[in-house]
């Protein structure tokens, strides 16, 4: 049990680093492709936008972690409901960062629901919120596909001392 915790915590770590290089990926190609920048507020500052990505990877890794320590290996599923929520959380966390930034740094509660609403129909923020759905399920097949103490898999050539009985 405690390897596959160890185990576990470590595919969570790089699933969540998986999770943040595709969102870079795909907020560089959608801001490409729409011509649109991801923060389109001028006046938001440079550290918005990755403040604003980091609490959506801080959140995939928290939810991965939970995953990974909270459940045993032999009940590990893929559940399309923790996926669904992951994703929404990441997509509506990201634009709350934001919104939390621009109004405390603005001192305007209305700046802050603006920016929200403004946020959360980007498509940047949509992108955050389906691809953390689908790292997810990612990782919770590969959690639960585990080959546990039984080893590695190995190719049919190296299994020749099974078949000679």
């Amino acid at each position: 049990m405690r390897n596959f915790r160890r185990y576990a915590a470590i595919v969570a770590a790089f699933a969540a680093m998986l999770y943040g290089a595709l969102v870079v990926a795909a907020f560089g190609m959608i801001s490409l492709l729409l011509n649109q920048d991801v923060i389109a507020d001028r006046t938001a500052g440079p550290l918005v936008g990755p403040v604003m990505t980091g609490v959506a990877i801080l959140i995939v890794f928290v939810v991965f972690l939970n995953i990974a320590l909270g459940v045993r290996e032999d009940k590990q599923r893929i559940s399309l409901a923790a996926a669904l929520l992951t994703g929404f959380a990441s997509y509506f966390f990201f634009g709350v960062a934001g919104g939390v930034l621009m109004g405390a740094g603005r001192g305007d509660p209305v700046g802050f629901i603006i920016f929200l609403a403004t946020q959360l129909v980007s498509p940047f923020a949509i992108a955050a919120g389906v691809l953390a759905f689908f790292v997810t399920i990612a990782f919770m097949l590969i959690l639960a596909s585990r080959v546990g103490d039984r080893g590695r898999p190995r190719w049919p050539w190296e299994r020749h001392d099974e078949n000679d009985d």
